[in-house]
């Protein structure tokens, strides 16, 4: 009980004391962006998938357990305009079912751009490229259900001549709870600071605070999803002008996101259908990402995800779509491999 109000009474401090860390305002952003289709077909960010995948892991190390051992997980999505992404990772016990190890790579190429000088005038070609390597462990507390995990981060990041390098932690607790098949998580990210800066200029790392819960439908073989992100700050709401209302009188009527909207931002819903299965659906829906994303009068379907996933004797291969506007979606591909 006291560890359960201490870990509260952090998320609490850190959620009202932290500045913003969102959008463009700190480096390292491609550590923002699903771990796995899994995670994507779920409204890409998530925190409560308990399962044999070791990429889970990577978003919550709290979810180390020894059904990862042995199991590789590999994930690539071509991204907007032909940037590459992707995420490996793996777990091995080394404790006779009680200590898992597991290690995660994340990378992103940007590709290749055409040089040009002040005048004008082409120069060499560049390119842009940034990796992380991650190292987690998880434990249990006592014989309660309760777990924490740490993952431990190395960043690298090379952008035409410069470059940074960087170290991070993600700390993770979670409630785990058999007879109600309930999961509840709490999730501090990506807390750390830069070794080596871009061209000596110090940038923030993408600190965010997530909780979440799920539960499996005692009825239905139907798991649900609600995850919290960006806690560290309460405003993520902001005024397009774009949605400005002007009337025959030249009156404007400004947008102003409502009390709602902006609680609704924090939101994302995930539900998977047979998560249990060798065939299972995913279905999620990033209320942010819908708001920020879609067109006015127009049905664009910003924010909507899904996925499957299937089984076949020691592969399960998994697929999600993401649809961010008109112009703009991605597709993610994924490949656990049982090695035992």
């Amino acid at each position: 009980m006291k560890f359960k109000l201490l870990f509260l009474l952090f998320i609490f401090s850190v959620t009202w004391s932290t500045k913003a860390q969102i959008g463009g305002q700190n480096t390292y952003q491609f550590l923002n962006l699903p771990v796995s289709p899994k995670v994507s077909a779920l409204g890409g960010k998530n925190i409560t998938s308990y399962s044999f995948d070791p990429s889970d892991a990577m978003a919550n190390p709290a979810l180390i357990n020894f059904d990862m051992h042995n199991q590789m997980s590999v994930n690539y999505m071509n991204y907007f305009a032909d940037v590459n992404y992707g995420t490996a990772s793996y777990a091995y016990d080394i404790g006779r079912r009680t200590q898992i190890i597991q290690a995660g790579v994340t990378f992103i190429d940007y590709g290749r751009f055409e040089g040009f000088d002040e005048a004008g005038n082409s120069t060499s070609k560049f390119g842009g490229s940034e990796a992380a390597l991650s190292v987690g462990y998880s434990r249990r507390i006592g014989r309660s259900d309760y777990y924490v995990g740490v993952n431990l981060k190395l960043i690298s990041s090379s952008l035409e001549q410069y470059s940074s390098f960087a170290g991070a932690a993600d700390v993770g607790v979670s409630y785990i709870y058999p007879e109600w098949d309930l999961i509840i998580s709490g999730v501090v990210r990506n807390f750390g600071t830069q070794f080596k800066a871009f061209n000596d200029v110090r940038e923030s790392m993408p600190f965010e605070v997530v909780l979440g819960i799920s539960q499996k439908l005692k009825k239905a073989p139907i798991r649900w999803h609600v995850t919290l992100e960006n806690l560290q700050q309460w405003n993520l709401s902001f005024r397009n002008t774009a949605r400005d209302i002007e009337d025959l009188t030249g009156n404007v009527t400004t947008d102003d996101p409502s009390f709602i909207n902006n609680a609704l931002r924090h939101t994302i819903l995930g539900a998977e259908l047979f998560p249990d299965g060798g065939f299972s659906i995913q279905l999620g829906y990033n209320f942010r990402r819908g708001e920020e994303l879609r067109i006015q009068d127009q049905r664009a379907f910003s924010g909507l995800t899904g996925g499957v996933s299937i089984k076949l004797n020691k592969l399960r291969f998994s697929y999600s779509y993401a649809r961010f506007n008109r112009a703009a979606s991605s597709s993610f591909f994924g490949l656990n491999i049982n090695l035992q």
